[in-house]
Parts: structure tokens; C-alpha cells; sequence
């Protein structure tokens, strides 16, 4: 004879296993022991991802745990396709685990929130611009207080032509912590069909803020290029662990190109330039990524990579 566990009794036997896992790990400290039992994820748990329905609440969930908020915007009309999606997506234990780290959302594409006490769509907010007003996936991170990205927009994945790949989507719920531009180009990088190694390296915070820089420099004065490398180049090493060296890529978008498709393009640029595309597709001990976009409607990429002398 075969017994099911209704869904109730599995939520009420994790957070049972949960509370023993903490009592037994308090001779490892309170701290330590609270995050091992709230990491743990239990089988149950990857059976069903609970979807929240609120967009405030989950957002205050999100913070209070420290959490990426992953949200699913969905268009009505296209509730068998999205059935088809989830269905595939769930098949997956691997995507289900990471899914299960975040704070799960799913609302509708004509949602509307309260801001400065007008109505507003909030796919039509400026911190959502780049979902380019589509069903599809946005990511915000609350996991920091203290971080410059707290509560902003890190990763947007618009359903334009198709939905996003399971693979891809891995790479989306996997992408180290950065601004919407950094992570976007990680994304663009790590999901090229070659299987480039240099955005799987150890993230810089260094070498972030230098790409940005220069990114931004780019963008300002609307042309490619490694404009002043000599100098930012010694600066840089002066900076770096002692052995290492940096190299620099940059790249730039076709005029008017979205984010993810400018950032797929300043990659596929790199692929064309066995120089460029040699630094992209190494492995290097410390990575920098970011993009920018120009007056012109022109995105600029930069890449800086510190290897090993």
C-alpha cells in the first residue's frame, strides 16, 4: 500500500526538520546554526515553487530575508504558453533549487501600483525600462542594506521573440551581485554558445568600478576604444593583487539595440577579434564587466581581466 503526504503535512514535516537541524547545529553558534537550517532545502520543498501574488509583501519578504526577488511578469492572454513554460521549467531540480534561494513573484504585465500617489503601471517605471514593458523576468536585489543595489533592478530577461531558455536561466539565477548593466553583460558572456571562461573567474570589485568607469567615459564621448590604457593600465596594476596584470576588451552596440540585445552583440563583436576574443574565452584569476549606453542610443562594453603575469 502506498501513502501520499498531502502538501500541508510536507511544509509542516520541512519546517519540523528545519527547527531539528538548528537545535542540532547550535554547537556551531546560534548565527551559523539559524543560517544552515534556513539554507536547507528540503526535496519537498523544490516540488511546487511558491509563487507569491503581492508586490509590496514580497519585496518586505525579500528584504527582511536578505534575498534576490525574482519576479515573472505575465501577459493573461498567454496562460497555456506559460503553463507549457513553467511546466518545463519545474522539470528541472537544479533550476527549482535556485529559484527556491530567491523570493519568488509572479504578477500580471498590466499590474498597477500607488507612486507619489498617482496609479502607475509598474512595468511602465523607469527602474523596469529595460523589460522593455513585455512578459518576462526582472530580478531585484535586496540581499544588502549597505549595497549600492539595494532595491535596484540587477537582471531583466524580456520574452520579446521567445521564453528563456532553461539554460539560460540557470546563468540568470546564478550571476555574481552587480548593477543591471555588470550582470547583463556577465549574462551575455557566460551564455555564449562557446562557452567563454573569463566571466566565470573570481568578480572584482576593482575591476567592476573600473569598467564602469570606462564604459561611462565611452558612452560620454560616444566613441570605442581604449582611450588613456597606458595610464589606467599601470594605475590598475598598482592596485592588483602582487603577480597579476590587467588586459582590457571594449566593444560597442548597433545604435538603438535593448540591453540583453546590445550586450549579446558587444560579445558577439569580441567573437570577431581573435585578440579580443582570446581574453574573452580565457580563464583568468580576478573579472570586471559593464556596459554603458551613449547620447547616441549606443551601448559601450568594457571587459578587464587581471592575469597572471
Amino acid at each position: 500500500m502506498k501513502f501520499r503526504l498531502s502538501s500541508n503535512l510536507l511544509a509542516k514535516l520541512s519546517l519540523a526538520i528545519r527547527a531539528a537541524l538548528a537545535c542540532s547545529f547550535l554547537w556551531l553558534g546560534l548565527p551559523l546554526a539559524k543560517a544552515l537550517a534556513d539554507d536547507y532545502v528540503l526535496e519537498s520543498d523544490l516540488a511546487e515553487i511558491q509563487w507569491r501574488t503581492d508586490y509590496a509583501s514580497a519585496m518586505t519578504e525579500a528584504e527582511t530575508r536578505g534575498r534576490m526577488l525574482l519576479v515573472w511578469f505575465q501577459n493573461p492572454n498567454h496562460a497555456a504558453s506559460d503553463a507549457q513554460f513553467e511546466a518545463r521549467l519545474l522539470s528541472d531540480p537544479g533550476i527549482c533549487r535556485l529559484i527556491a534561494e530567491t523570493v519568488p513573484l509572479r504578477l500580471s504585465v498590466d499590474t498597477k501600483l500607488a507612486v507619489g500617489g498617482k496609479e502607475t503601471r509598474l512595468l511602465d517605471h523607469p527602474a523596469f525600462a529595460e523589460s522593455l514593458g513585455k512578459p518576462g523576468l526582472a530580478m531585484l536585489d535586496l540581499t544588502d542594506p549597505q549595497s549600492p543595489q539595494h532595491r535596484r533592478v540587477t537582471s531583466v530577461y524580456p520574452f520579446s521573440k521567445h521564453y528563456i531558455s532553461m539554460d539560460k536561466l540557470h546563468v540568470l539565477l546564478s550571476l555574481p551581485i552587480g548593477s543591471l548593466t555588470q550582470r547583463t553583460l556577465i549574462f551575455a558572456v557566460r551564455t555564449h554558445p562557446e562557452g567563454p571562461a573569463s566571466a566565470i573567474s573570481d568578480p572584482s570589485p576593482l575591476l567592476f568600478a573600473e569598467t564602469a568607469n570606462h564604459s561611462t567615459h565611452q558612452a560620454n564621448i560616444a566613441v570605442q576604444g581604449h582611450h588613456d590604457w597606458e595610464h589606467r593600465f599601470h594605475a590598475i596594476n598598482a592596485r592588483l593583487p602582487s603577480g597579476l596584470i590587467a588586459t582590457e576588451v571594449c566593444a560597442e552596440s548597433w545604435p538603438g539595440q535593448p540591453l540583453v540585445d546590445a550586450a549579446e552583440e558587444c560579445v558577439h563583436s569580441w567573437r570577431q577579434s581573435s585578440g579580443h576574443w582570446n581574453s574573452v574565452r580565457a580563464r583568468h584569476a580576478l573579472f570586471g564587466y559593464d556596459m554603458k549606453r551613449g547620447r547616441n542610443g549606443i551601448w559601450y562594453a568594457t571587459g578587464i581581466f587581471a592575469r597572471r603575469r
